[in-house]
């Protein structure tokens, strides 16, 4: 991937069709989000090389990063998800899917094959949270859109399917940032959902 593709960016999506729905601004960056870089010391090849691999077992997955948040959230009624991401690294690829429900932070593995939960869930109290994590997921409940909605803009905006999605927070704001896979491209949209900006 050259230097040009990888600062590549496109501002300002307008999604009239979705603008209701779901966030209202998107950011799409071109390149390896630092979420998939390996721990090979900078060795690009190697990121490369991992990424591939990784992207190669999503590609060939049934279950998609929606029908995975929709098993995670049907666990407690009104969970909604606060991140989620494949991996495929292990023997059988997962995604592994955060929900909140009831001051609680889930943690839901779901076979990217067959949609089965695998290995139970795990529960932690928001109170074992550090101040930042607990402030952001405040602000998750406290907006009207879910990270299924954001799914479905960034997969749109970038021409592609989802592979990771989550909460992430500039410059004092609480934004959705959904990794895509479109072509042999991934690409990092961020998402701003409306009434976050100032005014």
């Amino acid at each position: 991937m050259t230097t040009a593709k990888r600062s590549t960016s496109l501002l300002a999506i307008a999604l009239s069709a979705l603008i209701l729905a779901a966030p209202a601004r998107a950011i799409v960056t071109t390149g390896t989000p630092t979420a998939l870089h390996s721990d090979t010391d900078g060795d690009a090849g190697a990121d490369r090389q991992a990424v591939n691999r990784e992207i190669e077992r999503f590609r060939s997955s049934s279950i998609s990063i929606s029908q995975a948040m929709a098993i995670a959230e049907a666990r407690h009624a009104g969970a909604t998800t606060a991140d989620v991401s494949f991996d495929g690294g292990s023997g059988v690829p997962v995604y592994r899917v955060k929900t909140l429900h009831n001051d609680r932070i889930w943690r839901h593995t779901i076979n990217a094959a067959t949609g089965e939960l695998v290995g139970g869930e795990a529960a932690l109290p928001l109170t074992e949270l550090d101040l930042e994590d607990r402030d952001n997921l405040a602000a998750l409940g406290a907006i009207r859109h879910r990270l299924a909605d954001a799914v479905r803009v960034a997969e749109h905006a970038a021409s592609g399917k989802a592979i990771s999605g989550g909460l992430v927070r500039e410059r004092g704001r609480l934004n959705f940032a959904i990794v895509v896979i479109s072509g042999d491209d991934l690409k990092e949209v961020i998402l701003e959902p409306p009434g976050a900006r100032a005014k």
